[in-house]
């Protein structure tokens, strides 16, 4: 007599494989078309951008076409967006159309006045306003960032070329004054020397392609907004875009405590510059050193070793200025 088995077993019968599939899964094997191209993606950060440009563009901007006036940032390292912090860096990236993609202010801000044109410039431009808590811009600033209740999501920073930047000073009938780093590779100083250059006429920063700050939220923040005004542009070779400049009457000036001359006995200010400033450590390099048609120093207490690289640039670039002045 058979024993009884599972419920249901008696009924169970491996099965062939099934002939053909009589098209029964043809629309599932055709595939999707072509995969759209990042830009026209939303949510990817290319096509972000690309909206961000659209409204830029919408709000009466201008395509980015060169170094200098408005910029549609783009990133030196790929990054997705920055975000600016602080009212007056906020503010002076809304007044410089800067496309922006989204406005954050924190909830029972103290509404002065620049918070309210804050607010009037991004509604107008069509930028999202919204409201968080102070938690989330603690977040979005970072560890020692100083937001004051605003907080400004912008693409990453678009960087021009040196010879583009020296050819649009020269066409506004200006007098080149350009500040090159070597070495620099503290975002805060790249920040405070921006500031510096905005504030005694500079034009331009020149940072080189490799082993340089760049310009991030920190940089961003020193500059208390003068990153939305002076040009910060890349070096391929720093080095050889000086020698470049030396060709079409630059005069390279270098910063260093071993320099030929002190700062004061500077006698060519009125002439087209570039000041190159190297780290605070190393100081210039070997190669820029022998590029520089003169290197000086900034004459300093005994008890003090050196001046870290904002506060020499801004030295310099005072100099500069006054004796410009006086002519």
């Amino acid at each position: 007599m058979a024993k009884p088995g599972r419920p249901g077993a008696g009924n169970s019968k491996k099965k062939g494989p099934t002939k053909g599939t009589g098209g029964k899964n043809k629309r599932s094997l055709e595939g999707r078309g072509p995969t759209p191209k990042a830009e026209d993606r939303a949510w990817h950060p290319a096509g972000k951008r690309k909206a961000a440009q659209e409204r830029f563009i919408a709000a009466g901007g201008r395509p980015k076409t060169s170094s200098g006036g408005n910029r549609a940032p783009k990133s030196k390292a790929g990054d997705d967006t920055e975000t600016v912090t602080g009212r007056n860096s906020v503010l002076e990236a809304l007044r410089a159309k800067i496309p922006a993609t989204a406005f954050y202010i924190a909830q029972r801000v103290e509404m002065d006045d620049r918070v309210k044109e804050m607010l009037s410039i991004a509604t107008h431009r069509g930028i999202p306003v919204l409201e968080v808590t102070r938690q989330e811009l603690d977040r979005m600033a970072g560890f020692d960032g100083v937001h004051q209740g605003v907080a400004l999501k912008v693409p990453p920073y678009e960087y021009g070329h040196p010879q583009d930047l020296l050819e649009e000073i020269i066409d506004r009938g200006e007098a080149p004054l350009l500040v090159a780093l070597d070495g620099v590779t503290d975002p805060r100083n790249l920040g405070a020397i921006i500031r510096s250059t905005a504030a005694f006429g500079g034009q331009g920063i020149i940072i080189p392609q490799r082993r340089s700050a760049g310009v991030n939220s920190a940089a961003w923040k020193t500059s208390a907004g003068a990153a939305a005004r002076i040009p910060v542009v890349i070096a391929p070779n720093l080095t050889t875009t000086l020698k470049e400049f030396k060709k079409q009457g630059v005069f390279v000036l270098g910063l260093d405590g071993g320099g030929d001359v002190e700062l004061p006995a500077l006698e060519l200010a009125d002439r087209p510059i570039v000041v190159v400033v190297g780290s605070e450590g190393k100081g210039l390099s070997r190669l820029v050193t022998e590029t520089c048609d003169q290197v000086v120093s900034i004459p300093i207490s005994a008890a003090t070793e050196s001046l870290n690289a904002g506060i020499a640039a801004s030295v310099a670039l005072y100099q500069v200025s006054t004796m410009r002045a006086a002519r």
